[in-house]
C-alpha cells in the first residue's frame, strides 16, 4: 500500500513556478512529500508561493531560484540547486509556456520563434539539463495544451509549439526509458492562470469555451496540478510518453472559434 506521502525523500524542481499551475504543482508536490526547488524570473512572486506552500503543508521544504527557464545556464543552477538539497533530483516540471492571439495572417517570424522557445525550448532545456542529475531515475511531467491537438484559430504558433512539444516528449521519453526516466505531460483545456486573466473577465469568451466543454466548467490550476502529481508518483511507474488530457471533456468537441 502505498503512503499518504508517496514523494517523501524525493526532490523536485517546478519551473514557471510562479505561475497559476506552477504554484499549484509545488503545492501538490510538497505536500506529498518533496522537497521543491521552484524558479522563475522575478524573486518577490517565488517568495510569495513559498510562503503560501509553507503555510498551507505542514513540514514541507520548498526553495525558490530565481533564472529564466529560457537559458541554459540559468536552468542548470536551479537544477543544481535541487539536486544539492539532499544530493538527489527525481521530479522536474517544466511549466514555461505561452502565447499571444494574433490572425495568422497578421503572425510574425518572430512571434513564431518567440512560441517555440516558450513552449519546445524551454522543455528542452529542462528535460536535457536534468536527465544527468536523475540517477537514481525520474519523472519528467511538461505543461502541453488542448492546442497540441485541436486547431484554434488566431494561436497558429502556440498550436504549432505544444504539438512539437508533444512530439519531442515521445522521443525523449523513448530515449530515457534506458535510464529508468518518465517524461510524460498533462494537456490542458482552458485553465485559471495569470495568462488567462483576461479571458476569465470575459463572460462571453468563457460561454464560448463552455459551450465546447461536456462537464461545463473551466479549469483550475489544482485540477492540472492533481494530475501532475499522479505522474510523478509511483503510481504511474508504468506510463511514459504520454499526454493526458484534463479538459473537461473539451477534446470530444472543438475550441472556439474567438475570431468570429
Amino acid at each position: 500500500m502505498m503512503s499518504g506521502r508517496p514523494l517523501e525523500e524525493m526532490t523536485a524542481l517546478v519551473t514557471g513556478g510562479s505561475g497559476g499551475i506552477g504554484s499549484a504543482c509545488a503545492r501538490a508536490l510538497a505536500a506529498d512529500g518533496a522537497r521543491v526547488v521552484i524558479m522563475g524570473r522575478r524573486a518577490e512572486p517565488l517568495e510569495a508561493v513559498r510562503s503560501q506552500v509553507l503555510a498551507e503543508v505542514a513540514g514541507a521544504q520548498i526553495e525558490i531560484a530565481v533564472g529564466d527557464g529560457g537559458s541554459e545556464e540559468d536552468v542548470k543552477q536551479a537544477l543544481s540547486k535541487a539536486h544539492g538539497l539532499a544530493g538527489r533530483l527525481d521530479i522536474v516540471v517544466p511549466t514555461v509556456g505561452g502565447s499571444g492571439f494574433n490572425p495568422f495572417l497578421t503572425t510574425s517570424v518572430e512571434d513564431l520563434r518567440r512560441d517555440l522557445d516558450l513552449n519546445i525550448t524551454t522543455a528542452f532545456i529542462a528535460m536535457q539539463q536534468a536527465a544527468p542529475l536523475m540517477t537514481s531515475g525520474g519523472s519528467i511531467v511538461c505543461i502541453s495544451s488542448t492546442a497540441a491537438t485541436m486547431p484554434f484559430p488566431a494561436l497558429a504558433t502556440y498550436c504549432a509549439g505544444k504539438a512539437g512539444l508533444e512530439a519531442l516528449i515521445r522521443t525523449v521519453a523513448d530515449e530515457l526509458a534506458a535510464l529508468n526516466i518518465r517524461v510524460n505531460a498533462v494537456r490542458p483545456g482552458l485553465t485559471r492562470s495569470n495568462a488567462t486573466t483576461d479571458m476569465f473577465a470575459n463572460p462571453a469568451i468563457i460561454e464560448r469555451f463552455l459551450e465546447q466543454t461536456p462537464l461545463k466548467r473551466t479549469g483550475e490550476p489544482e485540477d492540472i496540478a492533481e494530475a501532475v502529481r499522479y505522474l510523478a508518483s509511483p503510481a504511474s511507474s508504468w506510463v511514459t510518453g504520454q499526454s493526458f488530457a484534463v479538459d473537461g471533456g473539451q477534446e470530444l468537441r472543438r475550441n472556439p472559434d474567438l475570431l468570429g
